[in-house]
């Protein structure tokens, strides 16, 4: 498993990714899942990748070839996001159209997932989902952020931070470190080294790049620092206001003939 993590607000874009691909007692290993495929000065481009670590493999190394050959159609001639969008959707298609059926024999499943943000000239900055089959989401003002993988520890915390016109991007990155936390904390599939890139918007170029580590101080700091704000917060609470009344208006205990056959 792992877990990806793309943000969107009025002033750019936070992707971040775990490095874990498989979990367990003796066999741990590790891959990068993000990916700059930017070029400074005429578009920002990043990608992260999920699912079957062989197809997400062979879907940029077929995408690069075909950039690198200059074959008509490639990556370096697209001109909207929303067209480069496509094109991967194409390219995964193709790529499991190839091997899904070998695959199957053994039970092994094909399924891949790409998250795709960026911006073009004369274009806002986007953020897409592209699934197996081709086809993809975009996230919107309302939904400002989009999650694959292991997605449902690290939710909840970003549907209460995360806003498209109010949130900075130092918060965004912040809250996506909080949620990868999360997610760490309650499932071990998803692990460190934790990639993420901010991206300015209107800059054509990433600037801002950061790896965590395992043991990471800041990440120990982090987690530390919300723990004691959460238990801080939950001691404000307002205590519970138990209902009283008289033996009718209790609830009936429940007889010994009720359960016997």
């Amino acid at each position: 498993m792992t877990y990806c993590l793309g943000i969107m607000t009025c002033s750019g874009l936070i992707m971040a990714t775990d490095s874990r691909t498989n979990a367990g007692v003796d066999y741990v290993s590790t891959a990068q899942k993000l990916f700059d495929l930017s070029k400074p000065g005429e578009r920002a481009l990043l990608v992260c990748t999920a699912g079957n670590l062989s197809m997400t493999q062979n879907v940029l190394t077929l995408i690069q070839q075909e950039t690198k050959a200059e074959i008509a159609g490639n990556l370096n001639e697209l001109t909207s996001l929303y067209d480069i969008v496509s094109y991967f959707g194409e390219k995964t298609r193709q790529v499991l159209e190839k091997n899904e059926k070998w695959l199957q024999k053994d039970n092994i499943s094909a399924t891949c997932t790409f998250l795709i943000g960026g911006q073009m000239k004369q274009e806002f900055p986007e953020l897409y989902m592209v699934y197996s089959q081709g086809n993809f989401l975009r996230a919107t003002r309302e939904t400002p952020y989009l999650q694959i993988g292991e997605t449902k520890y690290g939710k909840p915390i970003l549907d209460r931070t995360i806003a498209y016109e109010d949130t900075s991007l130092d918060a965004a990155a912040k809250c996506a470190l909080l949620s990868f936390d999360s997610t760490m904390k309650s499932n071990i599939s998803v692990g460190p080294p934790i990639h993420m890139v901010m991206y300015e918007a209107n800059s054509f170029k990433i600037k801002h790049r950061l790896k965590l580590k395992r043991g990471d101080p800041y990440l120990l700091k982090l987690r530390k620092s919300w723990e004691a704000s959460l238990k801080q917060a939950f001691r404000k609470l307002p205590d519970l206001s138990w209902q009283g009344g008289d033996e009718q208006d209790q609830v009936n205990p429940l007889a010994i003939t009720d359960i016997l056959p």
